[in-house]
Parts: structure tokens; sequence; C-alpha cells
């Protein structure tokens, strides 16, 4: 009995094989037949993109639809590519699906010339294909192209903020004010408060708002901030240092209070390396962009003019995720694990591994 048990469930596999088999053989085959080709804007266009107009429509592109040999959902991928590309590293700029035009913005076209090394504010040309697949296969790509010339602007983000460097002999400057001042960190929460966790020597120091110039100035006494707006006026009181050693520095530029405290930082981690990392950075979220350590102050990281593109950014310490920081506010903040919002710009970047403080200033050079 059991071997008629066997023989039947041998019998019963064979079968679904077959039929699944039979399955397979019957599913319609799917070949590309033409490919989809660019209708409009027509070749040579030049778009002069202002800063401005980001949100609003650059052109409208469309396109022939691709045939395939059985009816089918299609993908279409709109690509950029620099000039005479081969379009191995283009860009999409927009996809659809069964659908033959797209209305490409204005930032988003400004950000792919930057993205393929176009020259701010310089025309450049690229090429312009769309490419089409069918889940994923079957692919065809124009065999045809249009080349448009793009001038793409620098980026402007709005920050309206002050920003405040520390000058005096008991900082990384001495009493240069224009010579790596350390910058104070602004609160993602009030923009009238400001804040360094760091080492000082022993000595006295102050905060001057434009490198270069002694005034605007704060200095004070007694817990109390004395502001100099131009040179004209009394220089204020300098802070004081009693001894080498690591302090937090508070001041609040609307209260026109201040508060120096001893920091204890003999059990602080040091790292060597931390850099940024996020879709909004030149390595994505792939790989950290080293940031450059302080001599002086050996938590205290900064990075030089970097392009940054829409999106977020964290921390990170010795280039994996063990130890990483981030923050929800743009420009300034820290204590969350959250990616910091990053408008596409060109930044000065300053970070704090004592406390995780940030400061990002954007429209740089």
């Amino acid at each position: 009995m059991k071997n008629i048990y066997k023989i039947l469930i041998a019998f019963i596999g064979v079968l679904a094989v077959s039929c699944n088999a039979d399955a397979v053989d019957n599913r319609p085959i799917v070949d590309a037949v033409s490919t989809p080709e660019i209708t409009a804007p027509a070749t040579g266009i030049e778009f002069i993109l202002d800063a401005d107009d980001a949100s609003k429509e650059a052109a409208k592109f469309t396109w022939s639809k691709a045939a395939y040999s059985a009816p089918v959902v299609v993908s279409y991928k709109l690509l950029i590519d620099k000039k005479g590309g081969d379009f191995a590293k283009a860009i999409t700029l927009e996809t659809t699906s069964n659908i033959t035009e797209v209305s490409v913005l204005v930032k988003d076209l400004n950000q792919a010339a930057i993205d393929l090394g176009g020259p701010l504010e310089v025309a450049s040309l690229f090429d312009v294909k769309v490419a089409s697949s069918v889940s994923g296969g079957v692919p065809q790509i124009s065999k045809t192209l249009i080349t448009i010339s793009v001038t793409p602007y620098r980026g402007k983000v709005a920050y309206n903020f002050q920003d405040w460097y520390l000058v005096g002999d008991a900082t990384v400057s001495g009493w240069d004010n224009n010579k790596g001042n350390q910058i104070l960190f602004r609160s993602g929460k009030s923009a009238n408060e400001y804040t360094f966790t760091g080492f000082f020597k022993a000595g006295a120091f102050k905060a001057i708002n434009t490198l270069g110039s002694w005034a605007p100035m704060y200095g004070g006494s007694d817990g109390t901030l004395a502001y100099r707006g131009k040179d004209s006026d009394p220089d204020p009181a300098s802070f004081a240092i009693p001894t080498d050693g690591y302090y937090t520095f508070t001041m609040d530029v609307q209260k026109l209070t201040y508060k120096l405290t001893a920091y204890d930082a003999s059990a602080a981690k040091t790292y060597s390396t931390v850099g940024i990392i996020g879709d909004s950075t030149p390595k994505g979220w792939d790989n950290s962009t080293p940031m450059l350590k302080s001599a002086f102050n050996g938590h205290i990281w900064s990075l030089g003019i970097t392009s940054l593109k829409d999106g977020g950014l964290k921390f990170r310490a010795e280039n994996n995720w063990d130890v990483s920081w981030g923050g929800s506010t743009p420009f300034s903040g820290g204590g969350s694990g959250d990616n910091i919002p990053v408008a596409a710009s060109k930044y000065v970047i300053y970070f704090n591994d004592l406390d995780g403080s940030y400061l990002m200033i954007p429209n740089q050079g």
C-alpha cells in the first residue's frame, strides 16, 4: 500500500513539473520593435536658467512611443549626458510609465548640468535621449538625440543669520581677526543663541561678526554682554580664561547675557576621522567625505567649500555607523539622529564631536 502512495506522489510531481513547463513555454515573449525618439523640444535649444525660477518648468519634453511585440506597460527615462557622452553615466531627469511626455523643472535641469560638470553661469552643451524598458528588461534607447545648451545658475540659499567668531590669545587664532578663527555654533532653535565647547588657553577672547574687522564685536563681564557696533565705539572687556582647559561659552545676543563654565572632557572619545555622508554629499550614502581635524582642538572639524545637493546628511566617525550625529534643522543645530536637511548650494561646514553641534554656511564661492 505504501508503494502505491509513493508511485501516486511521484506521478503528481511529474505532472506538476510538466504543467509548469507548459505554462512557461506558452508565455508570450516580448521583443523590442522600435525605439522612443524625442519629438520636442528641437535640438539646439538654449536654456539660461535663473535661480528665481527654480520651481518653474524649464521645458516639456515629448517623445514617440516605444514599440514592443506585445501589449505591455512601458517605463521611460529621460536621460541627459554631457555632449558626446556614451550615456553610461547619464543622469535621469524624469521617469514615466506609459506616458510620453514630462515637464522638467528649472532646478532639476540646473542640478543635472552641474552634476555633469557644467561650469556655473557658463553655457555648456548636453545630449538628451529617452530609454524604455518593460519590467526592468528589454531595454531600448533613442537612436537619435537632441543637443541642448544649458547655463546653470549658482544656487542662492536664503540664509538670514549672523555668524560669530572667536578672537583672542585664548583661542586658535590669537588676536589675529582673520586667521582661521573658531566659529561659534548657533542654536537650531534660536537664532539669538550661540555656543562653543572646546579647548581654550589661559588668556582672553572676544567675539567678532566679520573676519578681518573688529566691529561688530561682543565682549563683556559678570555675565553681561557688551556690544561694539562700529570701530569708534568703546572697546568692550574681554572674556577671561583662568587656566588652559575645556570650557563651554554661550551667549544670547538678544538678552545680552553670556555664560562661561568649565567642561569635563576627560571621558570624551577622540576620533581619527569624521566625515559627512548622505544623498546631498559628494559620495552619497556609500562613503563619508572626510573633514579636517583641528590641530588646536581635537574635537573640532571643518570642511572647506563643498558642493551639496538637495537632500540630507549626517556626520559620522571612522567611516562607519558605530558613531554618528544628525539634526533636524538646516544650517545649524545638533543633538538628534535625524538627517540634516540640505538645500543645494556650496557650503563651508563646521562640526563639534563633543556635543554634536554643526554649522553649515551656504552660498560660498
